[in-house]
């Protein structure tokens, strides 16, 4: 019989667990032919979410989890339950209820037909606002059209896995991750099923715009060398200009004189250049920032207590 992971990070979802595990439960209830193991991974909560794991353990032996020391955040947190899951295929969910468990079912059949991953695509985005969900579709356009490798767009990280994605993955130990990419980069056979996004039952996102342009300047740095290649560019392009506006100063000098006048130009053009070039060392430092972490190789993350599935 065939074991299936539910993959669960959780950071301050004290309030919706319950009745998350309600409903993955009630779904799972009606797929008699497979062994099931939820796990969950507490990334830092600062709430009383252990708690509420271990009360929910109590009650349902095929709950798994794994306790990190402190938050190191989503990315490290799913690595670290790729590691620990058991199941043949790792089924990967939020905590906050906004992946439907309902969606179950039609993912394990696209698997059972020959599909290693199943990814969940977004009908609608739920109710972000206007502008957030401005920003995703320009991130993802500028992601795509940066990147060798496709990125698909309105796709997260509900999906399943099969176990060769998974220890594919898990081969991958780069400290700044971008578990979205990787999941394109690993290849193997993919398809498709949509979902309506829901609205958080309880709780509040932790995702705020501050921490989404962090995600997403990671995304960008950690899944392409593009703004190298960008900063490279813009400066060829500057320093045509300014060698051709040097020729233009030298010979309306030599033909007219070189009056006073001229000065706002020069200055504009000083701070112009300037500027880019601190946006180009920016860039460059960003890039350095990584290779800094990587050489360090620290553990992507460190646990407090790991407690496996008593129906191993």
């Amino acid at each position: 019989m065939k074991t299936i992971s539910i993959l669960v990070p959780c950071y301050n979802e004290a309030q919706s667990l319950e009745l998350l595990h309600k409903e993955i439960v009630r779904v799972i209830s009606t797929l008699e032919n497979y062994k099931w193991e939820i796990l969950f991974v507490n990334d830092g909560s600062r709430d009383n979410t252990m708690e509420v794991i271990k009360g929910l353990r109590e009650k349902d032996s095929r709950i798994s989890y794994v306790d990190l020391s402190r938050n190191f955040g989503k990315e490290n947190a799913m690595l670290a339950g790729f590691d620990h899951a058991k199941g043949d295929a790792v089924i990967i969910m939020d905590a906050d209820l906004q992946h439907p468990p309902a969606v179950i079912p039609e993912m394990i059949q696209k698997w059972e037909e020959g599909y290693d991953d199943v990814y969940a695509q977004r009908k609608t985005r739920g109710k972000e606002s206007w502008l957030r969900k401005k920003l995703t579709k320009s991130y993802y356009r500028l992601l795509q059209g940066s990147s060798r490798v496709d990125v698909l767009p309105n796709v997260g990280d509900f999906r399943l896995l099969d176990r060769k994605c998974i220890d594919a993955l898990c081969q991958m130990r780069e400290s700044g991750r971008y578990t979205k990419g990787m999941y394109c980069f690993i290849g193997f056979k993919k398809i498709g099923v949509e979902f309506e996004t829901q609205d958080r039952v309880l709780g509040e996102s932790s995702m705020s715009y501050k921490k989404l342009m962090n995600l997403a300047l990671e995304g960008i740095t950690s899944y392409t060398t593009a703004p190298l290649r960008w900063a490279t560019f813009i400066g060829l392009i500057v320093s045509f200009f300014a060698f051709a506006y040097m020729i233009f100063v030298l010979v309306k000098a030599f033909l007219y004189g070189d009056p006073v006048a001229g000065y706002p130009t020069l200055l504009t053009v000083i701070l112009f250049i300037g500027g880019v070039q601190l946006l180009t060392i920016g860039i460059i430092g960003e890039y350095l920032a990584k290779v800094f972490v990587e050489v360090k190789n620290r553990p992507v993350y460190i646990i407090r207590e790991y407690k496996g599935n008593e129906d191993e």
